[in-house]
């Protein structure tokens, strides 16, 4: 709780106040007028965009914090959770704040001078860097493609699919659980995706990838004609649940299983690393092993969708850290004349 008394009245939030947009008023007072227009405003943000401002305004009220806020009120709680959260965590509540008072026709509190100052601040002293999951190298998926192979359950038949194609389409986690067989098409030389919206893709224009047949020990193409030949798929979701006795549910997976799986599937090869993974390692380990073999940087952005060349730049960086070193090509200098 802030240590100053809060006089204004707490507001109820209702179910999408994180965004909720300023009713109609003026000349455009007809209903049914008025309520197409809240949907095109509710439609501009995505649904886990709202969840996650949704859950941060909660997070300020429950802390004690009032809406409208003042400037005051919003550095007292940035104040309060300087050490308890990052400042990632903390510049991502001062942006629902902000959308809040934005989309409710009030004076923004949480993008003035003083409050981005004292952000940086907090960031400064307290930030730490940004925890990312370790990229999954082709050839550690290829013992895990190998060890669920020798298995050959219904769900090894899944999960097999589900981490090739995550790998090779450079799927962000919401687009692979969001996969449905209406967005396959079989093409003499593999599959063509197309996905109806993406997080780069909010306008829904569609996003269309093209995965190879493989000739090696992965080919997510055969995996997914497997997955599918046990799985008796005649429309919807494309991964679906599979329960102990191996039966195929006909719900979709949640986003949130991809880790879980992942994690299981790491630990049957035996992997040593598991703890570092996340369902974002199957992007990374796409672009950094794309790279290593070549790939045009175009051409890794492209299949991974990313908007900004930065992103990939990164995952290139990491991948040539040994094989482009300016020390590693001294250390092997020394090494041929001493030879």
């Amino acid at each position: 709780m802030p240590d100053l008394p809060l006089t204004k009245r707490r507001l109820a939030v209702p179910k999408n106040a994180a965004l909720a947009p300023v009713p109609l008023r003026g000349a455009l007072v007809d209903a049914e007028l008025a309520a197409r227009h809240q949907a095109f405003l509710a439609a501009a943000t995505s649904d886990n965009t709202r969840r996650t401002y949704r859950s941060a305004i909660r997070h300020f009220q429950a802390w004690g914090g009032t809406l409208p806020a003042d400037e005051s009120t919003v550095i007292r709680y940035l104040m309060a959770y300087a050490d308890s959260l990052n400042a990632r965590t903390l510049a991502l509540r001062l942006t629902a704040l902000s959308q809040w008072h934005v989309y409710q026709g009030f004076a923004d509190p949480a993008s003035t001078p003083t409050v981005r100052k004292t952000l940086a601040g907090i960031a400064r002293l307290h930030g730490k860097p940004k925890k990312k999951a370790r990229a999954l190298p082709l050839e550690d998926l290829e013992l895990i493609v190998a060890r669920l192979a020798a298995l050959g359950t219904n769900k090894a038949l899944r999960d097999s699919a589900l981490l090739q194609l995550g790998f090779f389409g450079a799927f962000r986690r919401s687009e692979l659980v969001g996969l449905r067989l209406e967005d396959i098409r079989w093409e003499p030389q593999g599959l063509v995706i197309t996905l109806p919206r993406s997080k780069t893709d909010q306008l829904g224009e569609g996003i269309v990838k093209a995965i190879p047949f493989g000739d090696g020990i992965c080919c997510p193409a055969t995996a997914l004609r497997a997955w599918l030949g046990v799985a008796g798929i005649a429309a919807g979701p494309l991964l679906r649940t599979v329960n102990q006795w191996g039966h195929v549910g006909g719900k979709g997976l949640h986003a949130s299983s991809i880790n879980t799986i992942l994690e299981g599937c790491a630990r049957l090869a035996g992997l040593d690393y598991v703890p570092e993974l996340s369902s974002h390692s199957l992007r990374r380990g796409m672009a950094t092993s794309a790279h290593r073999a070549g790939a045009d940087f175009q051409a890794i952005k492209r299949q991974g969708g990313w908007r900004h060349d930065g992103t990939v730049h990164g995952y290139i960086e990491e991948a040539g850290r040994f094989e482009e070193n300016a020390a590693g090509s001294l250390l092997k200098g020394k090494k041929k004349a001493a030879g």
